[in-house]
């Protein structure tokens, strides 16, 4: 990841636009998810949870269909 600067770019421009490309990435959520060590048991429990949400979703927007 590589953000060029010029003599004329203000330092809150800059950060804008490095902290919009790690979202744009998706390194700040891994940062936040590996922030505390999860147990692989915790990892099974909420992979299953989402999953259980995408579930319900899909069938909500399956019925209003």
């Amino acid at each position: 990841m590589e953000i060029t600067l010029r003599d004329e770019d203000r330092l809150e421009v800059v950060l804008k636009k490095f902290r919009r490309l790690i979202t744009k990435a998706g390194l700040f959520q891994d940062l936040k998810k590996r922030r505390f060590y999860e147990s692989p048991s915790e990892k099974r429990r909420r992979k299953d949870k989402q999953a259980a949400r995408r579930k319900v979703k899909a069938a909500r927007r399956h019925d209003r269909d």
